[in-house]
This record gives C-alpha cells, sequence and structure tokens, in this order.
C-alpha cells in the first residue's frame, strides 16, 4: 500500500464493508509498525481501491486483522486472490500458520476461509458489537499448502 495515495480508498473500502469500521486514526497508527503491519490492495483500474487486506507478521505467525471487498466487486474471486497472495507472501517471509477472527454469522467469509484451509479452532463470546455476536477464532497451521 502507498499510504498518501491508497488510504482514502482502504477507508472508503472500509466503510463499505463493516458496520463498526476501523477509523482513519487505526490505520495511521499501523503505518507506525512497518516491520510487522502490512496493508495490502487491490486496484481496478491502477486507480480505486477495490479490497484491501491488514495483516500482521508477528514471528512465525500471519495474523489477519481485516479483510474487505467493495460490495460491488463482490463474486470475482479478488478476495481469495488476494489472500492466497497474502498466505503465500508470508510463508516466504518466514511464516508457518495463520490466524483470523470472523463474525459466526458471516457465512460468505466463513466459506472463503474454508476454502483456504482455515479451521475453526475457539470462539470468542460477544467478540463483536452493533450487533454483539461470538468470533470463531480461525487457523490455517500450514502455508506451504
Amino acid at each position: 500500500m502507498r499510504p498518501e495515495s491508497d488510504l482514502e480508498g482502504v477507508l472508503a473500502v472500509e466503510h463499505a464493508s463493516f458496520i463498526n469500521p476501523w477509523t482513519r486514526e487505526m490505520f495511521l497508527r499501523e503505518f507506525q509498525n512497518p516491520d510487522v503491519s502490512y496493508i495490502y490492495v487491490v486496484r481496478a483500474d491502477r486507480a480505486s481501491v477495490v479490497a484491501y487486506c491488514s495483516c500482521w507478521l508477528v514471528s512465525d505467525e500471519l495474523h489477519i486483522n481485516n479483510v474487505a471487498v467493495r460490495p460491488e466487486w463482490w463474486r470475482r474471486g479478488i478476495g481469495r486472490a488476494l489472500l492466497r497472495h497474502i498466505l503465500h507472501e508470508a510463508g516466504q517471509r518466514g511464516a508457518h500458520r495463520a490466524t483470523l477472527e470472523v463474525r459466526q454469522s458471516n457465512d460468505a467469509a466463513r466459506k472463503l476461509y474454508a476454502g483456504l484451509g482455515f479451521e475453526v479452532a475457539g470462539i470468542r463470546p460477544s467478540y463483536y458489537t452493533n450487533p454483539e455476536e461470538d468470533a470463531l477464532i480461525l487457523w490455517k497451521t500450514s502455508l506451504t499448502a
């Protein structure tokens, strides 16, 4: 991500995708940890951001914080391609496994993650708010496959 030019696009995707979106300040804090924090973007026509993923690479683990695709770009394989790229790159950088949380009711995301080899490893009760909902903790235990 090019912070100076992509942040507005990432914020637009974020606000179009989530009930409780991250703020500009939250993203700016991510830029303060460039050794750990990464934000990947997908652009249409080299201009507008249509998808993004923010993640942390901590030791040998990839922590996926947010993944979002603008609703008008859903069902085109963008999220899957973006995550495959990130998982591959994390593996190249020494990560052996990946984790994320997802709303229990988010069937589309759960299907995407399961198709990429993520499995439910636990539940965080009442993790999400507005509306309150449990989070499923997912792990992919091998980034080589």
